[in-house]
């Protein structure tokens, strides 16, 4: 899991953070990313990819992370700017703000995915990163449990649709409760499953 991390340290590069995001398959929400730079000694079993972990897991890893890393910061796009830009740029905004919010600057990024970041800072894209780097997957579990809080927060004005359940995707009963209660604020206008189901609350 540290593969990416030497070669970018055996280059010259000293602050390597890891990006990744969570929640581009939902239907309503944010698309929540971040950026993590670890220790060189960072020591935490159990990492991997957030969507190979149970929740139970993923909350007993989030503060063990936020404690040893050297900075750890998270960048939101909302569910407006998902529907004006589309979920790839949101995507990729959500994580370039995640990297601005840090509180110290990385000299390279390794980013979760096939796409890089409109910055200035050196960079590489890293398929399936967030089951290849530990600096990713500290990201992708940041990620994931920052942004599940966000949609437990917001089942409580949308009872309804039982986000505090699904966090948003796409499941039978999330989808039955778009179609008898009509879409919610918070649901993405432009996805399918969403769009052209007027009867919005």
């Amino acid at each position: 899991m540290w593969q990416f991390e030497h070669e970018a340290k055996a280059y010259g590069y000293k602050i390597i953070a890891g990006v990744d995001e969570a929640g581009r398959g939902p239907l309503a929400g944010p698309v929540v990313s971040a950026a993590v730079i670890l220790p060189g000694d960072f020591s935490c079993e159990g990492i991997d990819d957030s969507k190979k972990l149970s929740e139970k897991k993923r909350d007993a890893l989030f503060p063990l992370i936020k404690e040893q890393a050297i900075a750890v910061s998270t960048g939101i796009a909302s569910h407006l700017e998902i529907d004006q830009i589309n979920i790839l740029q949101a995507s990729l905004l959500s994580m370039k703000r995640a990297v601005e919010n840090l509180s110290i600057s990385p000299d390279f990024l390794l980013i979760d995915g096939k796409f890089t970041l409109d910055m200035k800072t050196d960079q590489t894209a890293v398929i399936k990163g967030d089951s290849k780097s530990i600096s990713i997957a500290a990201a992708s579990i940041i990620a994931k449990v920052t942004r599940d809080a966000i949609m437990k927060e917001l089942h409580k004005t949308y009872p309804e649709y039982n986000f505090i359940q699904h966090k948003g995707y796409p499941t039978k009963a999330h989808k039955q409760a778009i179609l008898k209660n009509g879409p919610c604020p918070i649901h993405r206008q432009t996805f399918r499953g969403v769009k052209g189901i007027t009867n919005a609350r």
